[in-house]
């Protein structure tokens, strides 16, 4: 540091201690200006303390440089350094500074005694300066003036950004810094492709404090160097936590390049990308993912993304290059986040590369044309090349054909989460409407969980109360009013529209009529039962809306029906949303499933131990239903039927929740049902993986498995039946079983009937 000139020099220092915002042009005016241009501030180390670590680098570099060595000093400030440098013999050098005052102040102290060297007022962050201009960048306290924690690091990556721009290649950055691990954890990342970096440790004679001085080299390769230290970090001494934080920061950024080296799953920057660390992006490689970061120069937000340059396939690619968006609420959707997942987007999007961009809550506040403005330039950096320059990148985003959609309710459980009540109006009608296919505007009332919103839960038409209308009429001349309809009644907005009702005798969802058609494999038994007057009980784990069971009730009227839910909140939505309604046939248990069957098992056969089932705490019901908490002695049922949904889908699985396909689960399953019994499973995965897992363990368990792959185009959704028996049926007797139970099903609409058991047609024998 240079002299102190009495009050002056006091005055600038007390200064200093207030100067809270480093990153303010006009708090350094004030500095400046009350430090004056004969009085250098030395930031962390004085030239004495540098000289032996710095000039062997400057004259090294120097000497193997062609014509002129160009030194850059960004945020110079007044301090001395320049000047050593100069009368070491380094001449070319350039200083900047953002503050108008301190080069004033330094060209006018130097103008004489050291002319060729160059002062200029500049944004570090923002440089008007050449690409690749410079041999040395020489940043003394620059990057760490930048880096407040208040102010985060933008202005840090900024300024990083234009460094590595201005320096030629074999350049050198040399960053003297006192080492606070927020900047280390941005130094290290920004140079890690393409650079060879060492740290050195400085001693101060002036502060326990040591100043690091690390040195970072460009390469024109993309080999990841780990970074090595000239000194031993355990004999660091002075301060405790700076030694620590430099070792943590050290060890940390070495295990990712190791972890990079040895081709680990990891996330790059933009900046990466296009030094070339996973090739040359202008060419397409067939089967590439990367995982990378978006935004940061020039850009508003920042973004997650993955790049996937498709396989070869039979036909044409429609887009050289797209963009596919993923809301922030199902980014955590096995789809979006597997890489199985990721690669099933890319083969429907038709494009040669995607590049998927995560939306997370600070996009927000963004509409699509602001993320589609802030992305576009990005993207086009990471396009494959492309003959034709007029191609455009289509924006993509997944859609649900809805025309309208209004919510009805909404509710949060404490087991489920958020829970909404939605009529919507589809762009298209169902093939399978009947008779109301030339309604214009149907609506279909849903049930869908927040934490799943891909998945509808329950769905229903919604049909004329022609039952009420007219009571509605007959009472018009009493002036009884109408206006409390509860349950599945609704009406218009406009009051004088028509009351609307949930329709039980039409499936809304494709798998119930999965489920339904496979009672065909044991029609047989159900017709014996019809015939002898004999109920068969049926087992629904999972009530949704009630929609099945009611559906069930009505068209199986020697059925009786127990659902059991874990969630109480269930069955209020059912009741006063879908016009869900229990008697004598139909009941509803509050309580877990797999304790549920459990305890039948063990009512059944005490003899028999129950696998060491673990089972989620019992919920008990809020409302005035009469409700059993578990089975309490009940007979086995003939038919169990698991219809539950995953809290959690991220591992592939969305239906049924995970300990519904444990091999224990299925043990106490087919001990609870009798020989001539069914099992069913409504299973959704996008993962053939997880999908193949499931069908084993069944196959292992069941000594007959049937299954139905509801869409040929889409095996998403598969429902799968287990038989107890091998005896009970044969894939040769599907269809004569499938004429049986068509008898036996009392559909009021026939087209409901027909589809089920067209639906029969796809059960295919899987053991």
């Amino acid at each position: 540091m240079g002299k102190k000139k009495g009050n002056k020099a006091a005055s600038s220092d007390d200064f200093l201690q207030t100067l809270e915002d480093f990153t303010s042009k006009e708090n350094w005016d004030k500095f400046f200006t009350l430090r004056g241009n004969d009085d250098s501030f030395e930031w962390y180390a004085e030239w004495p303390q540098l000289r032996d670590s710095l000039l062997p680098l400057l004259q090294a570099s120097s000497s193997s440089s062609s014509g002129s060595f160009q030194i850059l000093v960004p945020g110079c400030g007044n301090s001395r350094l320049s000047e050593h440098l100069y009368d070491a013999g380094f001449r070319d050098i350039t200083n900047v500074d953002f503050s108008k005052v301190v080069i004033s102040d330094m060209l006018r102290r130097n103008i004489r005694t050291r002319p060729e060297l160059r002062w200029r007022v500049m944004d570090i962050t923002k440089m008007q300066l050449a690409d690749g201009s410079f041999d040395m960048v020489l940043d003394k306290g620059a990057l760490d003036a930048l880096m407040e924690p208040e102010v985060g690091t933008k202005l840090g990556n900024d300024y990083l950004s234009e460094a590595k721009r201005v320096l030629k290649p074999g350049g050198k950055f040399i960053c003297l810094t006192l080492a606070e691990s927020h900047v280390l954890a941005l130094l290290f990342s920004k140079f890690r492709f393409g650079w060879k970096m060492v740290v050195h440790s400085i001693a101060q004679k002036r502060s326990n404090l040591k100043t690091f001085m690390v040195v970072a080299e460009k390469e024109n390769s993309v080999v990841l160097h780990e970074i090595n230290a000239s000194f031993d970090l355990l004999s660091l001494g002075g301060n405790g936590s700076q030694a620590s934080g430099m070792c943590e920061a050290l060890e940390s950024e070495n295990q990712i390049r190791r972890d990079c080296n040895n081709g680990s799953d990891i996330l790059y920057s933009h900046e990466d990308l296009k030094l070339g660390v996973k090739g040359d992006l202008a060419d397409l490689t067939g089967g590439r993912r990367i995982k990378f970061t978006l935004g940061g120069q020039g850009s508003n937000f920042n973004y997650r993304a993955v790049l996937l340059d498709a396989q070869k396939q039979t036909e044409p690619f429609v887009y050289h290059c797209g963009v596919f968006l993923v809301p922030k609420t199902r980014a955590h959707e096995w789809l979006f986040c597997s890489e199985e997942g990721q690669w099933q987007i890319v083969e429907s999007s038709r494009a040669a590369r995607l590049i998927m961009v995560y939306l997370d809550s600070s996009h927000s506040g963004a509409s699509m044309e602001d993320i589609q403005r802030d992305l576009s330039p990005m993207v086009a950096q990471l396009a494959p090349r492309n003959d034709d320059e007029a191609a455009r990148i289509p924006y993509m985003m997944a859609s649900d054909g809805i025309k309208k959609c209004n919510t009805v309710h909404e509710v949060t459980s404490s087991l489920t989460g958020k829970v909404v009540v939605e009529d919507v109006v589809y762009e298209s009608t169902p093939s399978n409407i009947g008779d109301l296919s030339s309604s214009s505007d149907l609506t279909f009332r849903r049930l869908v969980f927040k934490r799943t919103e891909s998945l509808i839960q329950s769905e229903a038409l919604l049909v004329e109360d022609v039952e009420i209308l007219e009571q509605s009429q007959k009472e018009k001349t009493k002036n009884v009013p109408q206006s409390k309809q509860k349950g599945n009644k609704k009406r218009n907005q406009d009051s004088s529209g028509p009351i609307m009702r949930v329709s039980h005798d039409y499936l809304a969802s494709s798998y119930h009529t999965g489920i339904i058609c496979g009672f065909t494999l044991v029609s047989s038994y159900l017709k014996e039962a019809e015939s002898c007057g004999k109920m068969v009980k049926t087992v629904i784990i999972g009530l949704g809306a009630g929609l099945l069971p009611m559906f069930l009730h009505g068209c199986l009227p020697f059925f009786d029906i127990e659902a059991v839910e874990l969630d109480p909140v269930m069955l209020d939505v059912g009741k006063d949303y879908f016009g869900f309604t229990q008697n004598d046939r139909l009941k509803v248990h509050i309580a877990d499933g797999i304790k549920f069957i459990g305890d039948i098992t063990n009512t059944e056969s005490p003899s028999v131990e129950n696998s060491n089932i673990e089972s989620k705490p019992q919920s008990s019901s809020s409302n005035g239903d009469s409700t059993a908490s578990n089975a309490e002695g009940g007979t086995c049922p003939d038919i169990l039927i698991i219809d539950v949904d995953s809290a959690d889908s991220s591992g592939g699985l969305t239906c049924p929740a995970s300990e519904f396909i444990e091999e224990t689960f299925l043990l106490s399953v087919k001990r609870a049902l009798p020989q001539h019994g069914l099992f069913v499973v409504n299973l959704v995965s996008r993962s053939q993986s997880v999908k193949e897992m499931v069908v084993t363990r069944m196959k292992k368990v069941f000594d007959r498995l049937f299954g139905l792959q509801l869409d040929e185009e889409d095996d998403v959704n598969v429902v799968l039946f287990g038989l107890c028996s091998e005896s009970v049926i044969g894939e040769s007797d599907i269809q004569e079983s499938a004429v049986i139970l068509e008898g036996i099903l009392k559909c009021q609409r026939l087209e409901t009937k027909q589809s089920i058991i067209d639906a029969t047609k796809k059960l295919k024998c899987w053991k």
